[in-house]
């Protein structure tokens, strides 16, 4: 072992010792004292440290780390955990602070390491292209805000900058408390109480609160309503008919159909604002498969990208994403101009001209002078034919598509959703895998009910969303990076993933709704698969996609990554290289904008 990889070491053990000479006293996590190790601390990156800025973050990160074991109470945090999205990402950033502050007040070693670190953290903000409010994630400006107020971290300009464009909405809901908090800070109870209430009553998440209410409303009102004029129509063809019927059995109407019912289990996205990590709820409604069993939803979850990974770690995977695109640079622009074209081209206005009533049309104004006996002329601009439109983009995250599939569909979402935007289009990015290999949880658990024949769905599912269809790019870039995380990927059970996606397309204002599948062929689940039917997740992906073709309003295709999907979906590429996929989605999506879909 040379001299470097000697220090390396030693600084690594001393880590780790330090880490459990700082939190040995929290009697909560006695249990957890001789646990303390390189992996649950996740300081493998030491081995990569280049300079003196990344000794003082890992210094940093393990001591914010020994002071969490410490001084907070997990049952007291998720306790007092707001029910806003955004407001819980506030919410943790103000607990971090918290036992942060205490350590700081605790050792000076302790507080030299935050300073220094957040400092370095703060220089290397570049505000440069940050120009209005929206260009500016809240939670950035109120982990700046609380590093000021608390922590009394110096900010660099470029930093008050950022800050700048929320810190009136921040001062009128805080400084006010600001006396009380700091009382505060050795009772966790009080003080996650208070910034909980805090952030509930900020008037700038009375929108987003109002949204998801109103989705709910209208959920519950569709859930209610009659049957719908879709019901009455029916197939010509009976060999379809029967197979329609397998799926519709029980069928009120369209309409009242946003979910799928899997033999009385249902996986419902309804409540998944309400906790970072959500359990997928059960729930009844009209639309059965019979043949499809899920053993358990138990373990299942709803993700947001960034609750998934450290800010650190996504950062950093996205700056690898941005390696990539910069070898693609030609394309992406190529790309980006062609399809802002053909789509801008069908929102272009059009007028009829000659009316007797309308706006005064200037250019027929000439002849009025030539000759006064001529009428004045007026003009009226046509109905737009092109449509209000979301894109659904629902990506395969399985362990197959690792390496370069992944990259491309990455690349090609990030290439999509800020085309798309620019035109007007809202683009939703989803993904979906499992959260374990060889069934993790719900398999333990049909371990120890005995084993029971036929238990259909076996693995606890990891739905993901990168980016909703109302957040804008910029606030979601980041999360695209995640897609390369090798960790993340695992089993891909197709079929209740596009479920899940339709269910959130369903919800949607928009009049027109698409839905791009990017995946690398059929559906596998080494744990159901070993415990049902081989054809068991085709038979149930087939099904699927087949209401969702012939009974629903919603357009879907297919890409697949060097293998062929067309045994699934109706309208399916497959593609080998990004290029490819470019034109491939450009060309698919151009088509779609078209032609109208012409439903049974």
């Amino acid at each position: 072992m040379n001299q470097e990889d000697n220090f390396k070491e030693k600084f690594k053990q001393a880590i780790i010792s330090t880490v459990k000479v700082i939190s040995d006293d929290f009697q909560i996590n006695s249990k957890n004292k001789n646990k303390i190790n390189e992996e649950n601390l996740n300081i493998k990156n030491i081995e990569n440290i280049k300079d003196k800025k990344e000794f003082i973050k890992i210094r940093a990160e393990t001591d914010s780390e020994a002071l969490r074991r410490k001084f907070s109470d997990k049952t007291i945090f998720e306790k007092k955990m707001p029910t806003n999205q955004t407001c819980q990402s506030l919410y943790k950033l103000s607990e971090k602070i918290r036992y942060e502050m205490l350590g700081s007040k605790m050792l000076k070693g302790i507080s030299s390491n935050f300073q220094n670190n957040y400092f370095n953290k703060l220089k290397n903000i570049d505000a440069s292209k940050i120009k209005q409010k929206d260009d500016v994630n809240i939670s950035d400006a109120f982990e700046i805000y609380m590093l000021d107020k608390f922590l009394e971290i110096k900010l660099e300009p470029d930093a008050l900058k950022l800050l700048s464009f929320w810190e009136k909405e921040l001062k009128e809901s805080f400084d006010k408390h600001l006396s009380y908090l700091n009382k505060n800070l050795e009772n966790q109870e009080n003080y996650n109480s208070k910034f909980s209430e805090i952030l509930e009553n900020m008037e700038i998440f009375d929108n987003e609160d109002n949204e998801e209410k109103k989705e709910t409303q209208e959920d519950n009102n569709q859930d209610n309503s009659g049957p719908n004029e879709d019901n009455q129509n029916n197939s010509d063809n009976s060999e379809e008919k029967k197979e329609d019927d397998s799926i519709n059995e029980g069928m009120d109407g369209l309409d009242d159909v946003n979910e799928f019912r899997l033999d009385d289990q249902i996986i419902s996205d309804e409540n998944e604002n309400q906790q970072s990590e959500s359990v997928i709820q059960k729930k009844n409604l009209g639309v059965s498969d019979k043949e499809y069993k899920v053993f358990t939803t138990e373990f299942d979850e709803v993700a947001k990208a960034e609750t998934l990974e450290s800010p650190e770690e996504i950062s950093k995977l996205r700056k690898n994403l941005d390696q990539q695109l910069t070898s693609f640079q030609d394309l992406i622009t190529k790309l980006a101009n062609k399809l802002q074209r053909q789509l801008l081209a069908k929102q272009n206005r059009a007028w009829e001209f000659d009316l007797e009533e309308g706006l005064l049309d200037s250019s027929k104004l000439p002849r009025i002078i030539i000759d006064p006996y001529n009428s004045l002329s007026f003009k009226k601009e046509k109905d737009l034919d092109f449509k209000d439109t979301v894109v659904t983009l629902l990506i395969d995250n399985s362990g197959s598509m690792r390496g370069r599939p992944i990259t491309i569909a990455a690349l090609c979402a990030d290439i999509l959703s800020r085309t798309l935007e620019r035109c007007s289009v809202k683009v939703e990015i989803l993904g979906f895998t499992t959260k374990n290999w060889k069934g993790g949880l719900s398999r333990e658990e049909w371990n120890k009910s005995g084993k029971t024949k036929d238990p259909g769905r076996l693995n606890d599912l990891r739905h993901i969303i990168y980016k909703s269809a109302d957040t804008h790019w910029r606030q979601s870039k980041k999360n695209l990076g995640l897609m390369l995380k090798e960790g993340l990927l695992k089993e891909n059970i197709d079929g209740e993933a596009i479920t899940w996606a339709f269910n959130r397309l369903k919800k949607r204002k928009e009049e027109r709704k698409i839905m791009m599948v990017i995946s690398d062929g059929a559906p596998v689940d080494d744990s159901t698969l070993s415990v049902n039917s081989g054809d068991f997740l085709e038979k149930h992906l087939k099904k699927i996609v087949k209401f969702i073709e012939n009974k629903s309003d919603i357009e879907i295709l297919a890409i697949g990554i060097g293998h062929d999907v067309s045994r699934y979906y109706q309208k399916a590429i497959k593609i080998t290289d990004v290029q490819e996929l470019g034109d491939v989605m450009i060309g698919q999506l151009s088509g779609l904008f078209e032609n109208k879909k012409k439903l049974h």
